[in-house]
Parts: structure tokens; sequence; C-alpha cells
């Protein structure tokens, strides 16, 4: 079989997408002004953080403007009256009322809507509010260019079936057409940082406000009391339980230390464990993990085991 048309094809396809995504590139960061002092919820989307975090993040910003009160564990709406929030804080605000359905005070990881909500309908929100501080910017302005992209594998696909008919370079070539059509058609219109943006994004303390805290009391965990971890001596642990808080220690002049606490549904106090800035981000309060802390200190070095409560 005589597979030149199909690589000729195929290697045009290539050429035209990676022109494409090379002028997008050029785009430059044209766009409004951005405000030194970018809402945490926006700088914690950008650093990649998970939008339960952002979410969260939100509801912490907003009760700093008075639209919201937390007490410990504990949220109610204040009633106070502001300039119309963006719409990614109403969004939240909306979601809140709802589900306290009229009380008083709700704790707040009861108030947390569902994953596929948040990534469905709160993330794009915040994704435009980067936008519109100039933060990011789209890589396509409609989506003509990936859909002309995707309707175009049609002609290497066809050339390759037509030389090789029910053959393995057709089941391939059906195959990468599948998988990079949908992947254009899902990408959109794309979502690229601009250089301000990539300033926000850089790793930082994580967070970047220490007062920033998760707390959970649905294991039974009320005291409020945390004992630090004893180490091991020599074998290593595995610990069970609840993360019913997390914090980071942002002293002065060293570098950030993050800590979990784990409560085991029965005892009064949790044990708090020192654990990494990857740990610290993958896991909140409210979930259930294994952890294997190290011998000699009371680090949780790894997650053995992981079942998220959102």
């Amino acid at each position: 079989m005589d597979l030149v048309w199909p690589v000729a094809a195929w290697a045009l396809w290539v050429a035209a997408l990676a022109a494409a995504f090379k002028l997008s590139d050029r785009g430059g960061d044209a766009g409004p002004a951005a405000d030194p002092a970018v809402p945490a919820p926006v700088a914690e989307f950008l650093r990649g953080m998970r939008a339960q975090d952002v979410f969260h993040s939100t509801l912490l910003d907003l009760a700093g403007r008075g639209r919201l009160a937390i007490d410990g564990d504990l949220l109610s709406v204040t009633g106070a009256e502001e300039p119309a929030p963006a719409p990614y804080e109403e969004w939240a605000l909306e979601r809140v009322r709802a589900r306290m359905a009229g009380a008083r005070q709700a704790p707040v990881v009861a108030l947390m809507p569902g994953g596929a909500a948040l990534d469905a309908d709160f993330a794009p929100l915040v994704r435009q509010a980067a936008i519109d501080l100039g933060l990011a910017r789209r890589r396509w302005p409609t989506m003509a260019v990936p859909l002309l992209l995707a309707v175009t594998l049609v002609v290497p696909w066809y050339c390759t079936v037509a030389a090789s008919g029910i053959a393995w370079p057709s089941i391939i070539a059906t195959a990468v057409s599948l998988v990079a059509g949908i992947g254009l058609l899902m990408g959109g219109r794309g979502f690229l940082l601009t250089a301000r943006g990539r300033e926000v994004s850089a790793p930082g303390p994580v967070p970047a406000d220490p007062q920033q805290e998760w707390i959970f009391t649905g294991s039974g965990w009320r005291s409020g009391e945390i004992d630090p971890a004893v180490p091991p001596a020599t074998d290593r642990l595995e610990v069970t339980g609840h993360v019913v808080k997390r914090w980071a220690d942002l002293a002065p002049g060293s570098a950030p230390r993050y800590y979990v606490a784990l409560h085991d549904g029965a005892s009064a106090r949790a044990t708090a464990y020192e654990v990494g800035p990857g740990v610290y981000r993958d896991v909140l309060p409210g979930d259930s993990v294994r952890l294997l802390v190290k011998p000699g200190r009371g680090a949780a070095v790894r997650v053995l085991a992981h079942d998220r409560h959102w």
C-alpha cells in the first residue's frame, strides 16, 4: 500500500496546527491593566488550586468585606450590601443562600457545592475574572480556528483509510483523529496567562493568608484541641482519620511549613502532622486519609489512601 499521500496530508495538518498555536502565542498581553491587588480566589485559581479551595477562599474574601461572617467552622450571611461583587462571588453567595435554606448559621463544609457544579459553573467565572483583570487571555478570539482544525482532520484521515483500507494505519488514524478533534473542541477558545498572570501564578506560600484555615467537625471533633504527633522511633507508622484542620506556618525568614490535623472519630483531641506542600494542596478538611509517617519526625511523607469528602 502506498502511504505517501496520507503521510503528506498528516504532515500538512500537523504543520497547520503548529503554526496556529505559534501565532496564538504571539497574541501579546494586551488587555486591561492588572490591579496589583489580585483577589485571593483568582490568585489561587491561577496557581492550580482545586475548585473547592478557590470556593472556600471566595467565602473568606466575602467575609473579610462583611458580606458573610465566619466563626470557627460556622458561616452566616450578614445581609450587608456593597457594590455588586464579581460574577464568581455572586455565584458563591447564591449557592450559600440556597444551601442554608433560611438557617441562621451552617457549617462551612456543608455549604460546599458539588465538584461537578464547581468545575462546570464556578471555575469558568473565576477564569473570566482573571481575563477581566488582565491576568490571562483567550488563545483564540473565536471558536473558528479550533473548529476548522478539527474539521480538516477529515482530510488526512480519509487519505489514510483510502490508501490502507481496514488495516492498522486506518485504526491509528481514526483514533488520532478522534482524540485530536475532541481535544480541540473541548479546549474551546483556550486560556493563556499574561506576563502579570505568570507572576501571580508563580509558586508561593500556600495559602497566602495563614488565617485562611479549613475546619471540619463532622468526625466528632468538638474540643478544638490538637496535639503534635509523636514520631515513631524506628518503624514506619500508618495513621488513619479525618482531616479536621489544615494550616501553614509562614514565619518570616524561614521556609513555609504545612500541617494537617487528623481525628480518629473517637478521641477528644486531634493530632497534627507536618506534610509537604503537595499533600497540603491535595487534601481538604472532611477527607478521610491514611498517611505514612516518617520515623524520627512527626511528618507524614505520603498519602496511602484518600477518600474525598466532596
